[in-house]
């Protein structure tokens, strides 16, 4: 995923499907120098886990 668009997701008032490994997450925030993302799965919302931006995919 484009940084551009995850900051926007992120920023976002509205949910957006993504996903992480075919399961759905909720992106909670970016960092910039390393291009990565803290998200949390939604069937799961403890299990907290940072990944690259470019393992996420938006449906």
């Amino acid at each position: 995923m484009d940084i551009t668009r995850a900051k926007s997701i992120v920023l976002s008032p509205v949910m957006v499907n993504v996903t992480h490994n075919n399961s759905p997450v909720y992106m909670e925030k970016i960092n910039d120098a390393d291009q990565t993302c803290m998200i949390h799965y939604l069937n799961n919302p403890q299990k907290k886990e940072i990944v690259s931006l470019s393992s996420l995919m938006e449906h």
